[in-house]
Order: structure tokens, then C-alpha cells, then sequence
């Protein structure tokens, strides 16, 4: 009998305060002299707030897996997944692709929670270093598979937008965990199905 294994990915905490933060956004723009006087500025410190709670708050889910009965034991990979995430120096976004693959063990897992794993670790100040090493050993400890590997390529507003302005550039970082990290024939497959040449 198949029974899913059911954990529930959340971090409990107090929730986004908009009357301060709508506020603050208002000083914030004020100090960069912004006049916040004419009718389409008006309300541009409360739709700041909106937003960025928006961005910064995860959407809970559970996590379920599967008896792995019938011993598949291939790359499982999902392809392509929108990254939305916030450079944590700058509070830029930042936006592009996740590459998400595993080598089953025991459990498997079901597939729409590969993206929900990438947008919980997304929706929050990040670098993106951190964000790729947080998805693989996550995976790792709930699932316990036998290889994890994780590909983000993604553009950086803090790059393209201001600064040294490297318009069209992509940042490319990759966590490789298991069998994906020391058998160079699977961490070969990895990157060849995700695109990447490893």
C-alpha cells in the first residue's frame, strides 16, 4: 500500500507589519528625493509594501513522497523552473531558471514539489549561492535520496541595472550532492540533460 509521507514546509514567524513598512517605504523615497504629491506617486510606498511582502512570503505546502516500489533508480529531473528571488545586498530582484534533478532511493517525490521547493527558499532576501545549496540539502535530508542535484542560472538586476550595468549577463551556480557529486558518468548525465555543460 502506498502511503504518502506528508511534512509540511512552513517557518512560522510574525507576519509582514504594511502599516511600518508602507511608512518606511514613504520615508525611504522621500530621503531620495522623491515628492510623493502627485496622484500616481501617491500611493507608491504602500504598493512597495505590498510587493515586497509579497515577494518575501513563501506559500506553505506538503511535502509528498512515495514508496519507490518499483526501484526506479534514473535521474529524475525537472527542467526550467522560474526563480524569482531578492538580492539580499541590494533588494534587486533577481530572475531565471532552476534545474532540479535526484537519484530515487527509497522515496520519490511528487514532481510540482521540486518548484514549490525552489519558490519557498526563493521568497526571501538571497544570494544566490545560498539559494542553490539550500534546495539540494533540503532535498537530501526529506528525501534521502541517493544523489541531488541542483542547477539556478539567473540575471541579476544588481549587475544589469546599476553598477557595472553588464546588460544580458547570467549567473550560473550549481550544488552537486550523492552520486551526482562523486560519480563523474551521472554528474555528467546531470549537466547534460540540464544544458549545462559540466
Amino acid at each position: 500500500m502506498s502511503t504518502p509521507a506528508l511534512r509540511v514546509v512552513h517557518e512560522p514567524g510574525p507576519g509582514p507589519d504594511l502599516v511600518a513598512a508602507e511608512a518606511a517605504a514613504a520615508d525611504l523615497l522621500t530621503a531620495l528625493g522623491i515628492p510623493l504629491d502627485s496622484e500616481s506617486l501617491r500611493g507608491t510606498p504602500g504598493r512597495m509594501a505590498r510587493a515586497y511582502a509579497e515577494l518575501f512570503t513563501p506559500r506553505p505546502f506538503d511535502l509528498t513522497t512515495f514508496p519507490n516500489d518499483e526501484g526506479y533508480d534514473e535521474l529524475v529531473l525537472a527542467r526550467g523552473i522560474p526563480v524569482r528571488s531578492v538580492c539580499e545586498h541590494h533588494l534587486l530582484p533577481f530572475v531565471g531558471v532552476a534545474h532540479v534533478g535526484y537519484l530515487p532511493g527509497d522515496r520519490i517525490l511528487g514532481l510540482s514539489k521540486l518548484a514549490r521547493i525552489v519558490e519557498h527558499f526563493a521568497c526571501r532576501p538571497q544570494v544566490q549561492e545560498r539559494l542553490t545549496k539550500q534546495v539540494a540539502d533540503w532535498l537530501e535530508e526529506q528525501l534521502e535520496p541517493r544523489g541531488v542535484g541542483v542547477v539556478i542560472e539567473a540575471e541579476h538586476s544588481c549587475m544589469t541595472l546599476r553598477g557595472v550595468q553588464a546588460v544580458g549577463s547570467s549567473t550560473v551556480t550549481s550544488t552537486l550532492l550523492g552520486t551526482l557529486r562523486e560519480d563523474a558518468r551521472s554528474r555528467q548525465e546531470f549537466f547534460a540533460l540540464t544544458g549545462i555543460n559540466g
